[in-house]
């Protein structure tokens, strides 16, 4: 593998010397494809190489200096606190200089260097990645796409031909693995279902459209490009080079950390994710382009990890570990595109009965989408999820809309192969009973987890609840309990009784295995 000489500049900026600030020694040069990164301890300066490769073009300086101007602009949306400024360099090769005056030879993009530690990826291999900071980064990223830029222009990316684009060109560019890493199987049964998918989901491309969820996104939303740093979640290193990389659906983005979480085989933390994030959101129909996105990135995965075996300079030992991981990544793309039997999970009990802790469980061990009827009725009411709802929000009315909703959804999306938990009181025999009656008509499995508690517990739980989206108070019990309606003898073969008084895990074995 042939030495490339560092270009006198980068010498110079491994030099303490060309800082006007104390810098840790020695400074540290990491190199990619496209950049240069130097470390100097509290900094750290980006610089971008004279490249073209086509989907990304350095070539000139006065596109060097776009590009850092633009990654400074679009990463300040989700971590401010790192990229500061972008600074020319002057001067010439005797003597350059850091943010000189007289004419740039040179930018760099100058960012607060933190320790590697904290990134997502770093603390996931170090076993400390919890439940708790997948809940945080749903949340993050909610937020991040709800201020995302949006226009005409932008919009435009989210049609079909400009989706499928990218997506084809990754089969051309990996046929020539087939019979390595990747098999002739894979290759066309995840093509014929991309090309499916296409051909009968135009309708469902235009709705994306026009409901306003294809944004000015990240483009690549995985563990490594995102940091919990000084108790905050900062997500950088977003695409800045090319539009149609960023300018996507945000299942696009929300898929990239679902399918990095599910690659270290953690569905459990993918789940955390994609559930807060779409509690967030509401935008539960946007799981009906989720498994395309999901198969897009692994696969994006699998190509970018097979240009290796092509690299002459690559030693054979990591050739081999390169092959191997490029096949994970082929079988989890054409996994995500085999046809799977969704069922449909009533959880039902009174306020404080475990419903949501018991639903939370059940979606973590079987990959379930959690659709709580707090949430529902706070969309629909247009209220934010922490705000109390009034009166308004609880007529019999607003009631009947919510669970209107969550059985549309449900039965929709265990159509479509997922697992779903409609998290919500089902206390009423007719709201039970429409339910059974869905699910019968389009032959989806049904169950219900009849959550219970005595009363002095839910009383107990009720008032001792913070930090939740769920308004109901220990002063609605007595009316609950009132009202609800016994299971029938109709509905008993459907019901699995959970006393959440006890251990759970055990009680919902049957649950789980079927």
């Amino acid at each position: 593998m042939t030495e490339v000489a560092i270009p006198t500049l980068i010498q110079q900026m491994l030099q303490p010397g060309f800082y006007p600030h104390a810098v840790t020694e020695p400074i540290q040069l990491i190199q990619t494809h496209i950049s240069y990164v130097l470390l100097t301890g509290d900094y750290a300066y980006k610089l971008k190489k004279p490249v073209n490769f086509g989907f990304l073009d350095f070539s000139t300086l006065d596109k060097r200096q776009h590009f850092c101007q633009e990654e400074l602009r679009l990463n300040r949306r989700g971590a401010a606190e790192l990229y500061l400024e972008v600074l020319p360099i002057t001067g010439t090769e005797d003597n350059y200089q850091l943010g000189g005056t007289g004419e740039a030879v040179e930018y760099a993009l100058k960012m607060r260097q933190f320790p590697q530690e904290s990134l997502l990826s770093s603390m996931f291999e170090e076993g400390t990645l919890e439940e708790a900071h997948l809940e945080e980064l749903g949340r993050i990223v909610a937020r991040y796409h709800e201020k995302a830029d949006i226009n005409d222009y932008i919009r435009s990316f989210g049609e079909v031909v400009n989706v499928r684009a990218a997506i084809d060109e990754n089969y051309e560019q990996t046929q020539k693995y087939i019979g390595g890493p990747q098999t002739q199987q894979q290759f066309d049964e995840t093509k014929a279902y991309t090309d499916q998918f296409f051909a009968e989901g135009e309708e469902l491309f235009e709705q994306r459209i026009k409901n306003d969820y294809i944004r000015e996104c990240h483009g690549d939303l995985h563990l490594r490009n995102i940091a919990l740093w000084q108790d905050k979640m900062l997500v950088f290193d977003c695409i800045e080079f090319n539009e149609p990389f960023r300018f996507v659906d945000v299942m696009y983005d929300v898929a990239f950390t679902v399918m990095d979480l599910e690659a270290r085989k953690r569905q459990d933390l993918g789940n955390v994710f994609l559930n807060t994030y779409l509690e967030q959101t509401g935008d539960w129909e946007g799981l009906q382009v989720l498994p395309l996105y999901l198969s897009r990135q692994a696969y994006v995965r699998a190509k970018v990890t097979s240009f290796l075996l092509d690299d002459p300079g690559i030693p054979e030992n990591v050739k081999q570990d390169a092959s191997k991981t490029a096949a994970e990544y082929y079988k989890q793309a054409w996994d995500y595109t085999q046809s799977k039997g969704g069922q449909l999970i009533l959880m039902s009990g009174l306020s404080g009965s475990g419903k949501s802790t018991a639903a939370k469980y059940i979606a973590r061990k079987l990959a379930a989408i959690q659709i709580r009827s707090d949430a529902v009725r706070k969309h629909l009411a247009g209220i934010p999820l922490r705000s109390r709802g009034g009166d308004e929000i609880y007529t019999a009315e607003m009631t009947e809309k919510t669970y209107g909703r969550l059985l549309e959804l449900g039965i929709m999306l265990a159509s479509q192969g997922f697992n779903v938990i409609l998290d919500a009181k089902y206390d009423k025999q007719q709201l039970r009973q429409q339910a059974i009656a869905q699910a019968k008509a389009k032959q989806i499995p049904l169950r219900i987890v009849e959550c219970s508690a005595p009363p002095e517990v839910l009383q107990q739980r009720l008032q001792s609840r913070t930090g939740d989206i769920a308004d109901a108070t220990a002063d609605l019990l007595a009316s609950q309990l009132q009202q609800a309606e016994p299971i029938t003898a109709e509905e008993k073969p459907y019901v699995t009784i959970l006393d959440t008084t006890q251990s759970i895990e055990a009680q919902l074995e049957n649950v789980i295995s079927q």
